[in-house]
């Protein structure tokens, strides 16, 4: 069994492909003013981009694995889940194979339908103690390495320090992984190269 990241899926939120330059976007999708130019190609990209989020998970994650959600799962008001009988995060969380998922609340999860009270979790992965929340801003400088989300395609990783320490905040989130969960080993090696060259600057 194993355990995966991942983070800022935004399911059902149409809004976020314009926001954070999501590769889903066509020709003549938007007004000059950087808008949808009707809801109807609004729905139809986010139900493309639902689709490639979901269906990178399942080629991945195995059914008896973990998934780890780092917060901003679904939107409440889905443009695609709003016309399902179903909340939007039933409609999106039956599409996973995966039977493990851990969901920790990100900013956009306080008021839809993501029923989850966990902030932060704490786990001992690869010989390391990780600290794993959404926002980069609230790290824990008691952990070397904190998996955060919420700052999408903004950066990968970044230093924090608080005081006299810091930590370092790796980004799990799709916009920087290719729209598709990661695992400890990928995160790891990423984190390795980067700090390979903050050493050499």
């Amino acid at each position: 069994m194993d355990t995966y990241f991942s983070g800022d899926l935004h399911c059902g939120h149409s809004n976020i492909i314009i926001y954070t330059n999501r590769p889903f976007l066509k020709k003549g999708d938007l007004t000059k003013d950087n808008k949808w130019i009707n809801p109807f190609i609004a729905k139809e990209r986010c139900k493309e981009m639902d689709a490639f989020i979901i269906r990178n998970i399942n080629e991945k994650v195995k059914e008896s694995d973990t998934l780890i959600v780092n917060g901003d799962f679904c939107f409440s008001k889905s443009t695609e889940a709003s016309e399902a009988p179903k909340k939007a995060f039933n409609y999106y969380r039956d599409q996973i194979n995966c039977k493990n998922i851990i969901f920790l609340e990100g900013n956009h999860d306080r008021n839809n339908t993501v029923k989850t009270r966990i902030q932060k979790l704490t786990m001992k992965i690869g010989g390391k103690r990780i600290c794993i929340l959404h926002d980069p801003e609230y790290c824990d400088t008691n952990y070397e390495i904190n998996l955060t989300a919420h700052v999408h395609q903004n950066w990968q990783i970044k230093r924090y320090r608080k005081g006299m320490t810091f930590t370092d905040a790796i980004n799990v989130g799709v916009d920087v992984w290719d729209f598709r969960p990661c695992t400890w080993e990928q995160i790891w090696q990423r984190y390795s190269k980067w700090l390979k060259n903050e050493k050499t600057n």
